[in-house]
């Protein structure tokens, strides 16, 4: 079946994490998929053998910066002719207080989850249907009384993220695309796991009553929720087994 005759998905950040688990996820629901990475080439083409050619296409490009956005959603529509989901996965995470933070690290953090994510929605809107979704990333941090001081800049582009979904929906409403977010609580992804002890794991898999940390499938799966909900627009779901 062609691309242009299915539903197609953009996912930045679509060869690893929840962006990957999406990109599966979709794939098995139908969609074409169009999956972004910047750097692990291997990763995405793996992903794109696994799902086979006539379901996905990887796209190497910088989400951070505006003209390779504009890549992104130039090969997409050559390819496809339309978007009828954006999943705006990529994302930069580390943590620092504010006495450690750079200029160059607070411009890089704002780049990647701030504004790419603000300039993919622009550019990709105008090939965007009338029922389209745009489904952002935030984190359930963003709403945690236990957050800690060293979240400071992470917090700040998630809560960015928030206002634009919020925002953003009634803008996009006019054209009919729902805008939403997901805020995953603590999730098995590599970026998350790198550098955390299995002692701190355990101490964050009991925040949830469930006493474990989620899978990538499972935001995956409030995401591909968020792809075909057809009244649910300008809400940012937490998704965290029952942590916050």
């Amino acid at each position: 079946m062609s691309p242009m005759s299915r539903k197609v998905a953009l996912i930045t950040g679509g060869s690893q994490g929840i962006g990957a688990a999406t990109a599966r996820l979709l794939a098995s629901k139908g969609y074409f998929v169009a999956i972004n990475f910047s750097s692990n080439t291997a990763k995405a083409e793996k992903i794109v053998k696994e799902l086979g050619e006539q379901n996905a296409m990887s796209i190497q490009a910088d989400a951070s910066q505006i003209s390779e956005v504009e890549t992104i959603v130039q090969k997409t529509v050559q390819r496809c002719g339309k978007i009828d989901a954006i999943v705006a996965a990529a994302a930069l995470f580390s943590l620092q207080d504010i006495a450690d933070t750079s200029e160059s690290s607070f411009d890089k953090m704002m780049a990647l989850n701030v504004k790419g994510p603000f300039f993919l929605a622009q550019k990709a809107a105008p090939c965007m249907p009338s029922g389209s979704h745009i489904v952002f990333i935030s984190t359930t941090q963003c709403h945690a009384s236990t957050v800690t001081a060293p979240y400071l800049l992470y917090n700040m582009t998630k809560g960015a993220v928030e206002q634009m979904t919020r925002v953003l929906a009634k803008d996009f409403g006019r054209k009919g695309i729902f805008v939403n977010a997901v805020a995953p609580g603590p999730t098995a992804t590599d970026m998350f796991m790198t550098g955390k002890s299995p002692e701190l794991v355990k101490t964050l898999a009991g925040l949830s009553p469930h006493d474990r940390i989620a899978r990538p499938v499972e935001i995956a799966d409030t995401i591909a929720y968020l792809t075909k909900s057809r009244w649910v627009s300008g809400q940012v779901i937490k998704v965290n087994g029952g942590m916050a």
